[in-house]
């Protein structure tokens, strides 16, 4: 009697399928938790901003949940996203960026440098005037923004001005307070404005912003071209012990994995901080030294674009 083997009633398409779905889904999930992160939400907070439960985002995050169109959609207006970047793509590219390059795909090999050099002048083009004597600092709670943006601004003899502040006296609530009751695109859209009022009203200027700024890409964007922008960054460890002290937990409040959520954060916003014109690394340091290092990179920054 021959030998015969055992066969599945799945058949192999219905098999390769199943594993597109559940790779897709897993794609979803990632994309969700890494908006969530780059915005310093936590799934609570996610939660009651979509209306969808934390168990629900939990499964959604981890591949095994297949969330609505519905539901996707008010995941990604609780984040202040459009929905398609909750989509994704199979070759990790933005829509635009796709367009573009299949563009300059077109084009003769002879022509690219021409267009590479349009693309340059485009991004640079009067960026010292338009940066004026404005400097950003950028990174996580903790690094050191205020305590160093403060002595810089003495030292260039200028405001020194922390853009939550301003956001707070302009809707009369705490941050924490306004994104729980109006959300976080009403933040970010209190954030964008009071920026633009900051870069209108001065030429010099010293501004701390919130570590989720870029989170926001026309916000973030609006800084790197508007202001000579430092990355003021330190170890997790620095920057959970520096919050910690400061009494400063919002984040990561009743959050028994408070140290992996900031690990978290901090890989999902990296690459955008590492947009900024320089980096600062304040770990090991004094306070002293970090605002010597500080004050001679801003003097390379705005020195370098006045030549």
């Amino acid at each position: 009697m021959p030998e015969t083997y055992a066969k599945s009633s799945e058949k192999p398409d219905s098999v390769a399928a199943r594993a597109d779905d559940e790779a897709f889904a897993g794609a979803v999930g990632r994309l969700v938790r890494l908006a969530r992160a780059k915005r310093g939400m936590t799934r609570r907070q996610l939660a009651m901003g979509s209306g969808a439960s934390e168990r629900y985002l939990a499964q959604i995050e981890g591949g095994q949940g297949n969330p609505s169109v519905i539901i996707l959609k008010a995941i990604a207006d609780a984040l202040d996203l459009p929905v398609i970047e909750l989509i994704p793509r199979s070759n990790g590219r933005s829509a635009a960026m796709t367009h573009i390059l299949d563009l300059i795909g077109r084009l003769p090999d002879g022509e690219l440098p021409v267009v590479a050099e349009l693309i340059e002048r485009h991004t640079r083009a009067d960026a010292g005037n338009d940066r004026a004597r404005r400097v950003a600092l950028v990174g996580l709670r903790g690094a050191g923004k205020s305590t160093l943006g403060q002595r810089l601004a003495a030292q260039l003899n200028c405001p020194f001005i922390e853009l939550d502040r301003l956001v707070e006296q302009e809707y009369g609530a705490r941050i924490p307070d306004l994104i729980e009751m109006a959300g976080v695109a009403t933040f970010r859209r209190h954030e964008r404005a009071c920026l633009e009022r900051v870069i209108a009203q001065h030429e010099a200027a010293v501004i701390a912003t919130a570590g989720g700024i870029v989170a926001n890409a026309e916000t973030y964007g609006l800084l790197l071209r508007r202001a000579h922008t430092i990355w003021i960054k330190a170890q997790p460890e620095d920057h959970m012990g520096r919050v910690m002290e400061q009494g400063d937990f919002r984040p990561m409040a009743h959050n028994r994995e408070a140290m992996a959520d900031l690990n978290a954060i901090l890989d999902a916003r990296r690459a955008d901080y590492a947009r900024a014109q320089a980096a600062l690394d304040t770990s090991g340091d004094t306070i002293e030294q970090s605002a010597a290092k500080l004050a001679a990179l801003v003097a390379d920054c705005i020195g370098g674009e006045g030549q």
